[in-house]
This record gives C-alpha cells, structure tokens and sequence, in this order.
C-alpha cells in the first residue's frame, strides 16, 4: 500500500462481488433476513387445448374473434378529475403571435368562411330539411318521454311516436291524393262545358259585339300551337311540375327520415352538444337547453292539439252549410293552423270565399261560426293547452312569424315562436342576468 492510499477509506465492494445482499421483500412487505429467500411462486402455465372437433375449434374462432365483429359506439368522453393537467399548456401556442403566422392564420379564416358560405348558398335545402327534421323531433319528444317516464324503454317510445307520425302522413297523402285526383279529373271533363256556357252568356256576347274578342281569342290560339317554341315551353312546364312533384315527395321521405335519427339520438346529441360548453358553465348550459327544448316539444304538440281541433270544426261546420270540396279544406285548414296567430285567420277567409261561391247564405253563416270559434279557441282552449309552452308577447310572435316566412316559407313560419320563445329566454337568463350583477 502506497503512502497515498493510507487512511483512505477502502473501496466500496462491487455489487455482486463480496457485497451484503439487500434484504428480500417477504410477501407480507417485510423484510427478511439476507439468509432466507421469499418462497417461490408455482408459475403458472397454460393448460393444453386439447384437439377436438371441428365444430369445437369453429366455436373458439368465432369467440376469438367476436370482438373485432363489435360496432364501435361513439360514447361521449368522461368528464376530466379534478385538478386535472391541461393537454396544452399556455406556450403551446406562442408562434401565433409572428406576423407572418398571424397573418397566415387570418387568410385561412377568411378562406374558411368564404368556403361554408358557399356550402351553405349550395346545400340550403338540405338545412331546411334538417331544421324541419329536428323541429318534428324535438316535437315528439313529449311522447318519448311520457313512454319513459311509464318505465317504457326509450326505442319503444320512439317506435310509437313514429307511428303516429306514419299514420299522421299516411292519412294525409291518402286523404289528399285521391281528392286531388277526383277532382281534377272531373275539372277536365266539365272544363268543355264550362268554355261553352261561358261563350254562350250574355255577358260574353255582349262584349264581343264591341271587341270581337272571340276572333283574337281564336287568332291567338292558332299563334300559340303554331309556335313549336311555346309548345315546347308548355310540355316543359309540365314538365317541371312533375319535378317539383318528385322533389317534394323526395324532401318529405328525408325529413321523416331524419325525424326518426334525431328522435333515436336525442339523448346522445344532447350530450355532445353540452361539452362543447366550458365545464365551469355546462350546468348552466344543460338547464337552459333542456328547458328550451322540452318548451319546443310542448308548443309543438299543444299546436298539433289546437290545429286538430280547429280542422274538426271546420269540417263539421262546412258539411252542415254544404261547402264543396270540405275533406280537402279541412286539411288546408289543419296545415294554416300550425302557422299562429294568422294562419287560422288567413284559413278562414279562404273556406269563407269558397263558400260564398255556393250561395251568400252559406258563406255568411261559415264566417260567422268559424270566427267566433276562433275567439273562443284564444281564451279558451289555446291557454288551457299551450300553459307548458313558453309565452311570448303579441307583436314579437307577429314579427318572428313573418320573418320566419319571409326566411324560410312555411316552415319557417312554422318555427318562428319556438325559436322566438328560446331567444327571449337566452335573454332574460344569460344577458339580463349578466347586467343585473354589474
């Protein structure tokens, strides 16, 4: 040993070279003595399959692979613990503030929005149809939840709201069509008929002793069928009418079909809807939602109700003073009925006018029955059903219809109070909420 390596300390022993073993860990989480091992575990071993039939072998197959057979179900995420990490920290994100990053990010937003302005210009009808879809469902809704709330499981509410709605559509067409057919078919067998009288009454004759209007009528009508080009224009009309026909009988299978996707998956949309909201305010989200929609679902069925019974009595009422045509105006009223506040009035004009036609006496006493069901219905019967439905004042429900119609037609007309009803109640919770605590 060499003056420098006295009173050094010796080196510490190599592990595994003359070292003390560190004690073992007993299988209560003691330690033992470095003498004594922790007594071995039996390993265990795969028990031998053994050969069996072909049918055997099928059977393990097809249990093997029965978990890749599943559907995937697209189940909303679980809510993150408490004092959980944010997946991005506050940096993540610092390039943004480069110009040439900025900028960049701009022009993507502005071609982003060009791009879904143009999507929506293009598949508008389809929004319609969606819309509409989502309307019938959330009009439903009641029905499926009444079914639950009888402990009926929630496919068998939607089965029976649809059913009802099949059987609603089914006696539509079924009622409408054969009528429409009947009548036009007796409109042209009697259109000769009907030309002749006219040319043979005196009214007629007597103006055209001064016009000679039936010698231009006869000189424009040889004009007309001379002109390929305008016989041509008139096949064509026909010829989009029997489109706008298809595309109709098109728009109402979607929407029904959607109606029932939506109707299916209420739950489940509602529920990623609500996490698109920050957690500290997705309770309040949900509440409001949820109280909007089910307003939805009770103004539509409470209108459904009223629209019902309007059609009744106006059907009951034409066929006592002998209106023509009373099953088909009847639907006509059931549909104007759906449009408040100025579809019944604008429905009952109409059957009035038509009855009139008939003789002054039955169109006289239809207006005098029809309007004063029409008052009796607003202080009667509308608040005794509508009491669910959220109200919403006179000349903002009169503005909302007639910027839903002008937006979207009919069904937008259709929609305004509902949606009318959800923007009053956003702005009394949220906004008016909002100044109160300033």
């Amino acid at each position: 040993m060499t003056n420098d390596d006295q009173g050094q300390p010796p080196p510490a022993p190599f592990p595994g070279a003359g070292a003390e073993p560190h004690p073992a860990p007993g299988p209560d989480g003691s330690s033992l003595p470095a003498t004594e091992a922790p007594p071995s575990q039996p390993r265990e071993t795969a028990a031998p399959v053994p050969a069996g039939p072909p049918a055997g072998r099928l059977r393990r197959l097809a249990a093997a692979l029965a978990p890749l057979g599943r559907r995937a179900r697209y189940a909303v995420p679980p809510e993150p613990e408490d004092g959980a990490a944010e997946p991005f920290g506050p940096h993540s994100i610092a390039w943004a503030n480069h110009p040439i990053a900025t900028g960049f990010l701009g022009a993507v937003g502005v071609g982003l929005a060009l791009l879904g302005f143009f999507v929506l210009t293009n598949v508008g009808q389809l929004m319609v149809w969606i819309a509409v879809a989502l309307f019938i469902a959330l009009g439903l809704d009641p029905l499926v939840r009444w079914a639950e709330a009888r402990n009926l499981p929630r496919p068998l509410g939607v089965l029976m709201a649809m059913a009802l709605l099949a059987l609603g559509a089914a006696a539509f067409f079924g009622t409408l069509i054969p009528t429409l057919v009947s009548q036009t078919g007796q409109f042209v067998e009697n259109a000769p008929g009907y030309v002749d009288d006219f040319l043979a009454s005196e009214f007629f004759l007597s103006i055209d002793s001064q016009f000679q209007i039936r010698d231009r009528l006869t000189e424009e009508v040889n004009k007309f069928f001379a002109d390929s080009g305008a016989v041509g224009g008139l096949f064509g009309g026909v010829i989009g009418a029997g489109t706008v026909i298809a595309q109709t009988l098109f728009g109402t299978l979607t929407v029904l079909v959607l109606a029932v996707y939506f109707l299916a998956s209420l739950p489940g949309m509602k529920a990623w809807a609500y996490r698109l909201a920050p957690r500290s305010r997705r309770a309040r989200v949900q509440a409001l939602s949820e109280q909007i929609t089910n307003s939805v679902g009770n103004y539509v069925m409470g209108q459904a109700v009223v629209a019902f019974l309007n059609a009744t009595y106006a059907f009951i009422i034409m066929s006592i003073v002998g209106v023509p045509f009373s099953i088909l105006l009847a639907l006509v009223v059931a549909i104007l009925a759906f449009v408040p506040l100025v579809g019944a009035l604008i429905a009952g004009i109409l059957v009035s006018l038509i009855a009139l036609t008939v003789g002054w006496q039955p169109g006289i006493t239809y207006a005098v029955l029809y309007f004063a069901y029409l008052q009796f219905e607003a202080y009667f019967i509308s608040p005794r059903i509508m009491h669910r439905a959220v109200a919403v004042p006179g000349a903002v429900a009169v503005i909302a219809v007639i910027a839903g119609g002008a937006l979207m037609g009919i069904a937008g007309a259709l929609m305004a109070i509902p949606l009318a009803a959800a923007a009053m109640l956003l702005l009394k919770e949220v906004f008016i909420a909002r100044q109160d605590r300033r």
